[in-house]
């Protein structure tokens, strides 16, 4: 279950490849965030997105970057 969590997360933040850039490992940035706020957020619709922004002050940089440069796009 976690990994598929993981693998929706990333589908849902997008990981492009500016994401990708930003963070050596692309993939995991918001993970451990995800898991601590937002595990109960159902995901599509940005949701999880709107999820994570709301709690950006508590967010470690890593995700903090993913999320700014999804918002850049």
């Amino acid at each position: 279950m976690p990994k598929l969590r993981f693998a929706i997360l990333v589908l849902i933040i997008g990981c492009s490849g500016s994401a990708v850039a930003q963070n050596a490992d692309g993939r995991g940035a918001c993970k451990a965030d995800y898991d601590k706020y937002c595990a109960g957020t159902l995901p599509g619709g940005g949701r999880v997105v709107a999820c994570l922004n709301k709690q950006l002050p508590q967010l470690s940089d890593a995700c903090r970057k993913v999320l700014a440069s999804r918002k850049a796009q």
